[in-house]
């Protein structure tokens, strides 16, 4: 499985940015897909994740202010940024799991994209 994100970049505080993230290869073996990101000197961490089924999973935050969603037919995953903070610019990393159930990480990765939150 191969994913490739898109849609990161500078913005202000208070600004939006939607990042998107479009999967290929053996897709049929997907089941969750998500976003995590990682701070320079920080843990890598889980801001949101859904399910073909439509069930989510979000870092308390991001509650409020980031939407994750899903288009099962074209395997893209998209995750909506608004109210965007400073502490909200490391690396996204889009995600992609075989099974529904969140054992703590993910199965595929794609290759990363900077959001930088800065006035």
């Amino acid at each position: 499985v191969q994913l490739v994100e898109s849609g990161g970049g500078l913005v202000q505080p208070g600004g939006s940015l939607r990042l998107s993230c479009a999967a290929s290869g053996s897709i049929s073996s997907i089941i969750a897909m998500g976003w995590y990101r990682q701070a320079p000197g920080k843990q890598r961490e889980l801001v949101e994740r859904i399910t073909t089924g439509g069930s989510t999973i979000y870092a308390d935050a991001v509650k409020g202010r980031f939407t994750i969603s899903r288009d099962n037919a074209k395997n893209t995953v998209a995750l909506q940024m608004n109210s965007l903070k400073p502490e909200d610019t490391p690396v996204y990393y889009c995600t992609a799991d075989r099974f529904a159930f969140y054992s703590g990480s993910s199965d595929y990765w794609g290759q990363g994209t900077q959001v930088t939150v800065s006035s």
